[in-house]
């Protein structure tokens, strides 16, 4: 495992691995026991410049290339990552501090994706569209964009880089690709270093390991990716909608959310405290889809809740490398200390704290909070970390009323006894993605995936990958002579 983080870090621009040349490391550390994994020099604006200009070189061949030929490179991919899981699960533990549950459910979406990708080079179809002009035939070919630019997050790195990366390469793009500064290696060198083993040709896929202290907006801003596709947080994700705009490039924004799972009264009680707990507790909750709050018909709420607590209180906290672990560290004291700070706040204003989890370092254990007041802003702000908000409601109509009471819109479940009845619930809710019986934690590759509100802009997976990272060209052919007025 050492390998990854001594041999990965690096930059990757136009083939060639090698150190940035900007004035200062980024220091990428273990969460969970603090060890230095690898120091990386950062990269500088001149460099991010190299990268989109190799990616831009590189693209005209790879476009032209025939794509029963492109997907081979992605069915390598898959198999060096298939061969390699085992080590890939270790670095993800390390730098993540990911359980290895989490590793484990991390690379069964990236094979997923893979997978699709390789059918992806062979989707994009043209058409033929009548016209009024007599002799005249409209063709419509979809294209790639050119180059794409992916910010990646640090909560899921593997699988939200490869998420963007994947088909915008299969499609016939190039890309230059920024991972978090906490997950260097596995959002980043670790993506490049699989492509340039299943034989990408150089230049296609740059990553640039770098802050925005550094480059400020010219990742978003340079004058070549005509579309930037971030997963992040919404105040960021805001910032980067209004760049693009101001510069006519697309943005693809996979932003964050505060979903909520709701039990109705005829819910399988023992089913949805075990939905509920996962849908929460899955990667100490820096999920972008974990059920923040649980709402609880008040007629069922003492026997779920009892259960809730006592499963919470099961949860193991600790070393991710150990199996039994399901708590892990959070990313890092900044994040720890955030999550801290709202059990604190929530108790202050009157919550009461049926389980609360203490801290040590960056090892947050799970709380469990009662009683908000339902003016509350913890109630409508993402919480990323293991802290569970339970709020009792009256009837369908209340819970449809708190569950739409936030800015963000991005999932949900609801548990009942009536699939018909958990239907017409989701259809009430103002978000994304809304599942029946089910966590609130999925990603599918043919189902469109996003949010409404500020979860987020476009969809990704199925055909909407497709929209994001190809553009129509209208080609008219003229057959016979055209009449023109003067």
């Amino acid at each position: 495992m050492s390998s990854y983080f001594t041999d990965l870090a690096q930059q990757y621009i136009d083939g060639e691995w090698r150190p940035g040349t900007g004035s200062w490391d980024i220091i990428d550390f273990n969460p969970y026991d603090g060890e230095k994994l690898a120091s990386i020099t950062i990269a500088t604006v001149d460099e991010v410049d190299q990268a989109y200009r190799a990616a831009a070189r590189a693209q005209k061949e790879w476009a032209a290339t025939n794509p029963y030929a492109r997907r081979g490179v992605f069915e390598k991919a898959l198999r060096i990552i298939e061969e390699r899981e085992q080590e890939i699960a270790e670095v993800i533990i390390a730098e993540l501090g990911g359980t290895r549950l989490k590793a484990g459910f991390e690379l069964h979406l990236v094979k997923e994706f893979l997978r699709e990708s390789v059918n992806l080079a062979l989707r994009p179809e043209g058409r033929i569209i009548p016209s009024p002009v007599d002799g005249k035939e409209n063709r419509l070919y979809l294209v790639p964009v050119g180059v794409v630019g992916v910010i990646s997050p640090f909560n899921f790195p593997l699988l939200l880089s490869l998420k963007s990366v994947a088909p915008a390469l299969a499609l016939g793009n190039g890309v230059v690709l920024k991972p978090h500064q906490n997950t260097p290696i596995v959002g980043g060198s670790l993506v490049a270093k699989i492509f340039e083993d299943a034989g990408l040709p150089a230049g296609l896929l740059n990553v640039v390991i770098t802050d925005i202290a550094e480059i400020g907006d010219t990742f978003i801003e340079h004058p070549v990716p005509k579309v930037i596709s971030f997963t992040g947080s919404d105040k960021v994700g805001r910032h980067v909608a209004t760049v693009c705009a101001a510069n006519f490039k697309r943005s693809v924004l996979e932003l964050g959310g505060n979903s909520a799972l709701v039990v109705l009264d005829d819910a399988d009680i023992d089913y949805a405290v075990d939905a509920a707990v996962f849908s929460r507790y899955v990667h100490q909750g820096q999920v972008c889809m974990a059920a923040n709050r649980v709402l609880v018909d008040r007629s069922i709420e003492a026997e779920f809740t009892e259960k809730f607590v006592a499963k919470v209180k099961t949860l193991k906290v600790g070393d991710p490398s150990d199996p039994q672990t399901v708590i892990g560290p959070l990313i890092n004291s900044s994040q720890a200390d955030s999550v801290s700070g709202v059990v604190t706040q929530a108790i202050a204003e009157g919550a009461t704290a049926l389980v609360h989890g203490t801290a040590t370092d960056n090892l947050v254990e799970p709380s469990v909070l009662t009683g908000l007041p339902a003016d509350s802003d913890i109630l409508r702000q993402e919480i990323f970390g293991p802290v569970a908000l339970l709020v009792p409601f009256d009837g369908e109509e209340e819970a449809v009323r708190i569950v739409n009471d936030t800015p963000y819109g991005l999932s949900g479940a609801v548990h009942t006894a009536d699939v018909e009845r958990g239907v017409s619930f989701a259809k009430q809710i103002d978000t994304g993605m809304f599942h029946v019986n089910d966590g609130t934690v999925h990603d599918e590759p043919l189902v469109d995936f996003g949010g409404e509100k500020s979860s987020g802009v476009g969809r990704l997976n199925g055909e909407s990958t497709v929209g994001a990272f190809t553009t129509q060209k209208w080609i008219s052919v003229q057959h016979g002579r055209s009449f023109f007025p003067f």
